[in-house]
């Protein structure tokens, strides 16, 4: 089959997949296959594989029988997987990754069309190169393949917690769709799913037929497919920040609210992460973010003791304890900041504004209100000490208890918020929020790019096309 015809397949096989529910695949009774016995012996050491312990499982679920080579027509399993292995770039992935020596269109051909021919090592060698082909395929097409919190060793191990590619491989050959299966491990949020698609014209429908396909345009979105894997987006109901495009969006099933945010300097990033909002505060007093406390806040109060009081400023050790404000605890301190940090109280600048939403992380940045506005009307929006500042907190506040079953509380919280009361509003179902990074993307108009506002791309770019796979970049 002419390498052609086999993207322009793949890509309409893909836009028609549907996903392949994971279901117990129950074990056969063991057959006295000798290739069985081949595979068996050689996963006791098999060289060279991406995720050993998950090939191993694999196997172990059907007694070591073949999954690929066995007798099958144009379409088998066999044939199905070496098409989408051929057809990676489709994905924004490398053929490199994927054993392309060892699993060749003739060698499996001499395999299934004269299996008396080839050694029964040689026959195991390629199933279990194949295995591993796909399950490393599924793996970076779900979490990414330099994932900063998946590594492939946690992955193969089966820990995870969330996706396990040798139960999901299993249900596929049970459903006998391999095609659909691999491409539905896939992130299926609308952000992905659009250069996912952008993608599929660039690297399979233009490619080769008469279109320029830039190079560029590939890899912009070959990496921010890659953060999308990372983000795990797949919630019906979430927030989203996109740090390049200075925007929020809060996401429910039938509608989108959007915003303008500010983020931070290139000095001080705002990092990239998911966690979950379950309550805000109005008035509130707010935790100040480690590298401020330490750079900023603690140099001035070194110089004048009354800066603290002055700006509104308290400072607790880790346990919580109130430390005073004298002379000599602020050189105690200053051997061993990392043990301490400072709140900012309730005071009349607000340099907080009058709301800050709960966003519990290890970095100890928040989504909060700010008092000044006229700078959302800027096009770069690159400005805090690593906190989201939000245009419309107040807008937010009010969807936030009106989504939740809450609609009551919304004229006690609107008095509150303009009063500058403080008042807790806990959700009774938390809402998901992921921080992003994303530098592009795909609609009906095409691709639009965002400024790389931290320099990202370079880094990220060179490790996805010039690494191996288990190797790890980390973004945040």
């Amino acid at each position: 089959m002419k390498r052609q015809s086999k993207l322009k397949l793949l890509s309409s096989i893909l836009i028609c997949a549907l996903i392949i529910p994971v279901a117990c695949v129950c074990k056969p009774a063991l057959a006295a296959n000798p290739l069985a016995v081949e595979i068996k012996k050689q996963l006791q050491s098999a060289p060279g594989l991406y995720y050993p312990k998950s090939v191993l499982r694999f196997y172990s679920r059907s007694d070591f029988q073949p999954s690929w080579i066995k007798q099958q027509g144009g379409m088998g399993p066999a044939w199905q997987a070496m098409l989408m292995i051929d057809c990676v770039l489709q994905f924004g992935l490398s053929h490199d990754d994927y054993h392309p020596k060892e699993l060749t269109y003739p060698r499996l051909h001499s395999i299934l069309d004269t299996p008396e021919k080839v050694k029964i090592a040689e026959q195991a060698r390629y199933e279990i190169l194949l295995t591993d082909a796909v399950l490393t395929l599924m793996n970076h097409l779900h979490y990414g393949k330099l994932n900063p919190e998946f590594s492939a060793t946690r992955i193969d191990s089966g820990q995870s917690g969330k996706f396990n590619a040798d139960v999901y491989l299993a249900s596929a050959m049970k459903q006998k769709d391999i095609l659909g299966a691999i491409a539905n491990a896939q992130p299926q949020n609308e952000l992905y799913a659009a250069l996912q698609r952008r993608m599929h014209l660039l690297k399979g429908q233009y490619d080769g037929d008469c279109y320029e396909v830039p190079v560029a345009e590939v890899r912009k979105i070959a990496i921010n497919m890659e953060r999308l894997r990372w983000a795990a987006i797949d919630e019906d109901s979430y927030i989203l920040i996109n740090i390049p495009e200075y925007t929020m969006i809060y996401k429910l099933p039938d509608t989108t609210y959007r915003y303008k945010v500010a983020v931070g300097k290139p000095q001080t990033p705002t990092p990239t992460l998911s966690g979950k909002v379950d309550y805000f505060v109005t008035a509130p007093d707010a935790r100040v973010v480690e590298s401020v406390f330490q750079k900023e806040i603690l140099p001035s109060t070194l110089k004048d003791i009354n800066y603290l009081k002055n700006s509104h400023y308290a400072i607790y050790d880790r346990n919580g304890q109130f430390i005073k404000p004298n002379a000599t605890n602020m050189e105690i301190i200053a051997r061993n900041p990392e043990k301490y940090y400072a709140r900012h109280s309730s005071g009349l600048d607000m340099t907080h504004g009058r709301l800050v939403f709960n966003l519990a992380n290890p970095y100890h940045i928040y989504l909060h209100d700010i008092p000044k506005k006229d700078f959302f009307e800027k096009n770069n929006r690159a400005l805090s000490n690593g906190c989201v500042w939000l245009s419309d907190a107040g807008k937010l506040g009010e969807q936030l208890l009106a989504h939740d079953g809450n609609a009551k509380n919304i004229t006690g919280f609107k008095k509150a918020f303009i009063k500058y009361q403080r008042k807790t509003y806990i959700l009774k179902k938390s809402v998901p929020i992921h921080i992003i990074y994303i530098t592009c993307a795909a609609g009906d108009w095409g691709l639009i790019t965002y400024e790389d506002v931290y320099h990202l791309d370079q880094n990220l770019e060179k490790a996805l096309y010039n690494t191996k796979p288990a190797l790890v970049m980390n973004e945040k």
